[in-house]
């Protein structure tokens, strides 16, 4: 007998069996030969197609049930499909199995090729899904890639320790010192090139040059770190101003309009808060018997009540015997100033249910929902357009969507404050936001 592969297969004919007595199955393969032969025509005679493997092995499966027999017929052809269903109706003829009346009847006839179509159709979403998300950016991001190649080939080096600069910082006359490189490149891109980084806590020489020449402005980060920067400059280097990014931000991360307006917002270096250069050294403990001479050369206007004798011992509380009229003010050290602590948003302890059933519902959809505050689904949109509109949409708490979650989303969730990020997948997120819950399903 042929045999006809399975991955030729076209069609499957089902067929339901009853015969009323107790046969084989070898017994209902030769009445179906037997009984359709010469029926069609040659070039549809069963024997010659399996022969030539048009039509599989004729699979029966047989029960007995009360002295009758019934079951199934299952008949592989890869004919095209009006044969298939001639064959099938075929099948339908024969009336005996040996001496047992049979009845035969067309339950399907099935196309196997659907199962392929299936795959094909999941694998076209997975491929098309992917692309959307990594290999067509947006006209914006294009922009975005060209500017920040062009920014970093114009990055220079300063100096002997080899400080990242814009390019030509001799040659201006006021410049920006921020901390790091990342600074650096934020400020480039941005379009702000006089700026130099001073590469960490210690203070080259060649940054405290610079700053005797040109007027400074100090670009620090909204953290203790900032002010820590600010103490080490101020010892070695002449500051003219100060400009502090938001309180828990840093100089790398601000958009443009955050950059200008810190830069626009900067203060002279005495009203900074941080300790007035010209007065760093400690300021001395005295009593009540200093000499006018003391007071003449600290720059303090003579008193005229007479001097008393010195106390050996230093008194707890510095005070005077008696009411003195007010000197000029002495230099005193001035705590750095304080940096306004943010209070941590709230993040969500757990992902509500209705976000999960949501994220099921959008599997393979290629679709986002945004939910507020209350868990109401205020918006359904496009994978694709959901970076775009998340630009303009206020107050989301949540989105729920069938995607990867990239950095860039989860940069751009911070700065919405939106509390949960759920999703199918998690791309390469190298830095998860404090304030957003995310959560995939893979």
């Amino acid at each position: 007998m042929g045999k006809t592969y399975i991955d030729t297969v076209k069609y499957l004919v089902y067929a339901n069996l009853e015969i009323d007595g107790l046969v084989e199955k070898p017994d209902v393969v030769g009445a179906i030969f037997g009984q359709t032969e010469g029926l069609l025509g040659d070039e549809l005679d069963l024997r010659d197609l399996q022969k030539n493997g048009r039509i599989g092995r004729i699979e029966v499966d047989l029960s007995p049930r009360g002295g009758r027999s019934v079951g199934k017929i299952k008949l592989p052809s890869s004919l095209d499909m009006v044969e298939t269903c001639i064959l099938a109706a075929a099948l339908e003829t024969v009336d005996r199995v040996g001496p047992c009346e049979a009845k035969i009847g067309i339950e399907k006839v099935e196309d196997t090729r659907n199962a392929k179509r299936k795959i094909l159709i999941d694998r076209a979403k997975t491929l098309l899904k992917s692309m959307l998300m990594h290999e067509i950016p947006e006209s914006k991001e294009i922009s975005e890639m060209v500017r920040q190649e062009v920014k970093v080939a114009e990055i220079s080096e300063y100096g002997p320790e080899k400080l990242p600069c814009g390019p030509g910082i001799e040659k201006v006359d006021a410049i920006v010192i921020v901390e790091g490189r990342a600074d650096v490149l934020n400020l480039l891109k941005n379009d702000v090139t006089n700026v130099v980084a001073v590469g960490g806590a210690n203070v080259t020489n060649a940054i405290a040059k610079l700053a005797r020449e040109k007027e400074v402005t100090v670009f620090l980060d909204g953290d203790r770190g900032g002010d820590i920067i600010l103490n080490e400059l101020a010892r070695v280097a002449d500051i003219d101003f100060v400009a502090r990014a938001p309180a828990g931000k840093e100089v790398e991360e601000l958009s443009r309009k955050e950059l200008i307006k810190c830069l626009r917002a900067k203060v002279p270096y005495e009203g900074a808060g941080a300790q007035p250069q010209e007065d760093r050294r400690p300021r001395q403990t005295y009593n009540a018997g200093r000499s006018r001479r003391f007071d003449e050369e600290r720059g303090g206007r003579r008193r005229e009540e007479p001097q008393q004798p010195l106390v050996q011992q230093p008194l707890p509380e510095p005070a005077y015997t008696q009411p003195m009229e007010q000197t000029a003010p002495q230099p005193e050290l001035v705590p750095p100033m304080p940096v306004k602590e943010e209070k941590p948003v709230a993040k969500p302890a757990d992902v509500p249910p209705q976000l999960l059933a949501s994220l099921d519902e959008l599997e393979n959809t290629l679709r986002a929902r945004f939910y507020n505050a209350e868990m109401a689904s205020t918006k359904e949109i496009p994978v694709r357009e959901m970076m775009r509109s998340l630009e303009d949409e206020k107050d989301i708490h949540a989105i729920v969507f069938d995607g990867i979650i990239t950095q860039r989303l989860a940069d751009l969730a911070e700065t919405k404050k939106i509390s949960m990020l759920v999703g199918i997948k998690l791309g390469n997120v190298f830095r998860k936001p404090g304030s957003v819950l995310i959560h995939t399903k893979t």
